[in-house]
C-alpha cells in the first residue's frame, strides 16, 4: 500500500517538480531548427543551437538561475524560409513598363544579430531585396532582362547578401522567375507580331521542307533513269552473248529461240496478221486474176484508141 501510494504521489507531483524547474531555467529544451537566446540584465549571457535537452546551469554557470527573474530567453526559428516577391515594377531602356517576380531562400544563422540588431529584419529584408532588384534591372535592354535573368538573379544576391548578414540572416538562392508586361495593349501587340513571325517562319520551313523533297525526287529520278539507261545498254550485250552460247551448243534450239523472239516482238507490236494456210494455191489464183485485169484493161485501152482516131 505505502508503494502504490508513492507511485500515485510521484505520479501528480512530477509534472508540478518539472513545471517549476523549467520556470526557474533549471533545464531547457531545444527543438530542431532553433536557437535559444539568454539575456540577463539586457546583456546576452550566450546562445544555445543545438537540439536536445540542455541545463543552462551547466553552460552559462549560475548566473543562468537569475535568467528567469532578471533577465530573458528568446526563442529563434532557423529553419529555411522562402519568400517570393510579385510584380516589382520597373522600365526598361526602352520606356517599357515591366513586372518583375523575385523568390529568394532565408535563414537564420546569427541569432543574437536578428534578435537587436533590426527591429523588423525580414521586412527589411523584404525590402532590399526588393531595391536591389529594381536598380539592377532598371534601364535594361529588354532582351537583356528576359535572357540573362540568371547572371541578374546573382548580381542581387552578391549586394543584398552583405547588409543580410548584418542583420543575422544568410541569404540563400535569389532567382528572378518572373518578367512580365503590364501594359495590356503592348501585350496584345507582341502576341499579334509573334503570331506573325511564327506563320512567317512556319511558311519558311514548309515551303523549304518542299523544296528538298523536290531536289531528293529529282535526285531519285535521275539515278533511276540512269539506272535504267544501263541496263538498256546491257541487255543486247547480254541477250547476244547469251545467242551465241546457244548457237555455239545447238543452231536448231537457236532458230527455235529466234522465232520466239520474232513471235513475241510481232505480238507485242499490235500489228494485224493474215494467217495463210499451207498447201494452198491462194498466191497463183492472185497472180493469174492479175494478169487477166491487165489483159482487159489493155484491150479496152485499144479500144478507146481505135474509136479516138
Amino acid at each position: 500500500m505505502e508503494l502504490n501510494g508513492l507511485v500515485i504521489l510521484g505520479f501528480f507531483l512530477f509534472p508540478i517538480i518539472r513545471g517549476l524547474a523549467r520556470m526557474f531555467g533549471l533545464y531547457a529544451v531545444v527543438e530542431e531548427c532553433q536557437a535559444q537566446v539568454f539575456t540577463l540584465f539586457g546583456k546576452v549571457i550566450g546562445t544555445i543551437d543545438e537540439p536536445g535537452l540542455k541545463f543552462p546551469i551547466i553552460i552559462f554557470g549560475p548566473r543562468a538561475l537569475l535568467v528567469p527573474f532578471f533577465g530573458k530567453r528568446y526563442m529563434v526559428g532557423t529553419a529555411l524560409k522562402q519568400n517570393y516577391l510579385r510584380s516589382q515594377m520597373v522600365n526598361s531602356e526602352e520606356g517599357t513598363p515591366m513586372g518583375v517576380g523575385i523568390w529568394y531562400e532565408m535563414r537564420v544563422n546569427d541569432p543574437v544579430a536578428y534578435l537587436f540588431n533590426n527591429t523588423s529584419p525580414e521586412k527589411s529584408l523584404e525590402a532590399n531585396v526588393a531595391n536591389s532588384t529594381i536598380s539592377t534591372l532598371s534601364n535594361l535592354e529588354m532582351e537583356k532582362m528576359l535572357e540573362d535573368r540568371h547572371s541578374l538573379s546573382r548580381t542581387v544576391r552578391s549586394s543584398v547578401s552583405p547588409l543580410s548578414e548584418k542583420w543575422g540572416y544568410q541569404l540563400g538562392s535569389v532567382y528572378i522567375r518572373k518578367v512580365e508586361f503590364t501594359d495590356r495593349q503592348m501585350v496584345d501587340n507582341i502576341t499579334e507580331k509573334v503570331v506573325k513571325r511564327l506563320v512567317q517562319v512556319t511558311s519558311a520551313m514548309k515551303q523549304d521542307g518542299e523544296n528538298r523533297v523536290g531536289l531528293i525526287k529529282s535526285e531519285t529520278a535521275n539515278r533511276v533513269s540512269q539506272k535504267l539507261a544501263e541496263a538498256s545498254a546491257a541487255r543486247p550485250d547480254i541477250v547476244g552473248s547469251t545467242l551465241n552460247e546457244i548457237a555455239q551448243q545447238d543452231s536448231e534450239v537457236l532458230q527455235a529461240v529466234i522465232e520466239v523472239m520474232e513471235t513475241q516482238n510481232l505480238l507485242n507490236s499490235n500489228a494485224s496478221v493474215e494467217i495463210v494456210p499451207a498447201n494452198t494455191n491462194v498466191l497463183v489464183q492472185m497472180g493469174e486474176g492479175r494478169r487477166e485485169a491487165v489483159q482487159t484493161n489493155g484491150s479496152l485501152g485499144g479500144a478507146m484508141l481505135q474509136g479516138a482516131y
